[in-house]
């Protein structure tokens, strides 16, 4: 296959117009059972879920991600920015897409809540994915495909260069995104032959006892598992512990990587990682505060320096923007980039941080813990791969087991792997009947 494709996408129908923003505040009861458990987190998995009603049958879908209570703040936000995109058009937007990202962005008003983080920014995150969901729906392809098929003027229009022009120009992004075109169609035919790498957390919550995370990990590893991921930042021996127990059912060729959450100072996570060392961790994630670029880069050099080279540090899942991914990439904070779909403001902002990722030769390894993340994340990291970093090495997707059942076009896994989204739209279409069941406060799920 040639590319661009001999019939590629087409731009959506000129007559779409967004009539209405309905938001549903989304709650799973997932603490119970210590799912989603972590050094920091106790909360129900939960979604600010957006949808966009058009003056024809086409729906956009799109959510940002949350932990419980907190989430009617974000619908709430949603509200607030609904303004800057019912009544307009397809057209407008495809016209004009940092202009309009701007709009939510950087409303006069609402930024000062930020500016560019936070409640307004994820909710702008939540409008702009449905906006892309429903762009890829009307093209009638999965949003993978629309990227990785757009011409690379398209794809850099969409970028807001402002603030990061100091680590990735227009010209290096145009640069990056003509050089991944080459080859794209045997990079296309790989994943739909092999599929796309991932690694599991379900084995390593931090709520779970140790008897269900030994049979969980011996589980997975049976199921064709060969990355797994635990929590750590409880008690140090505790952690030791379970790593030990984890390591014992994988054996020695399995990755394991730890998550922190952001528990330990600078100084305590490099004690730690001391510790958790003879367990060959392949990374540590989130060691400290999300916003201390400087103390993940001393981070870095220190269990760079006492593995050898073979640990590195992993963030990005609450890095507010791409001015924090930037300066994490100019300082040498990460070895790892954990880009998120609906932390930052939506795809717009999401093609920044992976261009930048690229320039500077880090993996990008999506975060995917919460509801809907698996299934927005895999297509970021198969754009990646087939227009932008062109390599599977070091590139894995995250991967929990839990709360899939709620989309119309759940993520589907094969020995470990993720199998390429078919279906057009960004795969966060939720059914109804989860809607109505799981709507807090009203829904059956809640009052019972």
């Amino acid at each position: 296959m040639p590319f661009p494709p001999p019939s590629p996408p087409g731009p959506p129908p000129m007559s779409t117009t967004i009539t209405a923003l309905d938001v549903h505040d989304v709650r799973f009861p997932t603490a119970a059972a210590g799912d989603g458990s972590d050094s920091v987190n106790r909360g129900d998995y939960s979604a600010t879920y957006v949808e966009l009603r058009t003056d024809g049958d086409a729906l956009g879908a799109g959510l940002t991600f949350t932990n419980g209570r907190g989430n009617e703040i974000t619908c709430a936000a949603v509200r607030a920015l609904a303004d800057h995109v019912v009544g307009r058009t397809m057209e407008e937007i495809d016209d004009e897409p940092v202009p309009f990202w701007r709009s939510l962005t950087a409303d006069p008003q609402l930024r000062w809540l930020g500016p560019e983080k936070g409640v307004i920014h994820m909710a702008a995150g939540a409008i702009v994915n449905a906006v892309w969901d429903l762009r890829a729906k009307l093209a009638g392809v999965p949003l993978w495909r629309l990227l990785a098929e757009m011409p690379t003027p398209d794809l850099v229009r969409c970028i807001d260069f402002h603030h990061i022009t100091d680590a990735l120009t227009p010209d290096e992004a145009t640069a990056i995104l003509d050089k991944g075109a080459v080859g794209y169609a045997d990079r296309r035919a790989e994943l739909e032959r092999d599929d796309f790498p991932s690694y599991t957390t379900s084995v390593g919550w931090l709520g779970y006892p140790d008897d269900k995370v030994r049979a969980l990990a011996r589980q997975a590893h049976a199921e064709g598992w060969r990355a797994m991921k635990m929590k750590v930042g409880g008690s140090i021996a505790d952690d030791v512990r379970r790593a030990r127990l984890i390591r014992e059912e994988v054996g020695p060729d399995t990755l394991l990587m730890m998550d922190a959450n952001q528990i330990w100072d600078v100084d305590e996570a490099i004690a730690n990682m001391r510790l958790l060392m003879e367990f060959d961790p392949y990374w540590i994630e989130e060691p400290t505060h999300a916003d201390d670029v400087l103390g993940h880069a001393r981070i870095a050099r220190a269990v760079a320096e006492m593995s050898g080279g073979r640990c590195r540090v992993a963030t990005g899942e609450v890095a507010a923007n791409r001015v924090i991914f930037k300066q994490l990439l100019q300082a040498e904070a990460i070895g790892v980039c954990q880009i998120d779909a609906c932390r930052v403001a939506g795809v717009n902002e999401v093609l920044a941080e992976i261009l930048m990722a690229a320039k500077f030769g880090v993996p990008v390894c999506p975060h995917a813990g919460g509801v809907g993340l698996c299934e927005y994340v895999q297509h970021l990291a198969i754009f990646d791969y087939l227009r932008v970093g062109t390599s599977l090495d070091g590139r894995m997707v995250e991967y929990v087991d839990h709360l899939h059942e709620h989309f119309t076009d759940p993520v589907r896994t094969r020995d470990g792997r993720y199998r390429l989204p078919e279906q057009p739209g960004y795969s966060v279409t939720m059914r109804p009947e989860s809607i109505a069941e799981y709507r807090f406060p009203d829904g059956p799920a809640w009052r019972t």
